[in-house]
């Protein structure tokens, strides 16, 4: 009987993300790392058992980072700056790593900018950590 070489699937809670070079601090969460190709349905005369489906454009989500807030105001300054019509389009990486820190995936994100800030949700009676969140739009994802 051969062995086969374990690939056991990568946790998700071991990631960093990196903006413009730097890793950016400690994120509670990423969400949307995701791309979507459209399609055009084309009817093709005579053909009664199938509908023709053609690829249109690939769009991306936005990018959705949460963290606990910090002294660090760096999300909500850039965020402010885009308000005030000063865009600076940054690049940045999601990164993915295994049990001993080592990376294994990367999702690079190209010009992006904020297009929405959360800040937290206070309540006096939670024992919560206080989150905010910023929303990135980007022109894609390649896979680094």
């Amino acid at each position: 009987m051969a062995t086969g070489i374990r690939k056991d699937p990568y946790a998700n809670f071991s990631f960093l993300v990196e903006i413009g070079g730097l890793i950016a601090g400690g994120f509670s969460e990423v969400s949307g790392l995701q791309a979507e190709t459209e399609t055009e349905e084309y009817r093709e005369g005579g053909v009664n058992e199938y509908v023709h489906k053609l690829p249109k454009i690939t769009k991306h989500t936005n990018l959705t980072l949460k963290r606990g807030i910090t002294d660090s105001d760096v999300f909500w300054k850039w965020h402010r700056d885009v308000i005030s019509g000063k865009i600076e389009r940054k690049n940045g990486s999601v990164i993915l790593l295994d049990a001993a820190g080592n990376e294994k995936w990367r999702w690079n994100f190209s010009q992006a900018y904020p297009v929405k800030w959360n800040g937290p949700e206070l309540k006096a009676e939670s024992n919560t950590i206080a989150v905010e969140t910023i929303e990135l739009t980007h022109h894609g994802l390649t896979k680094g």
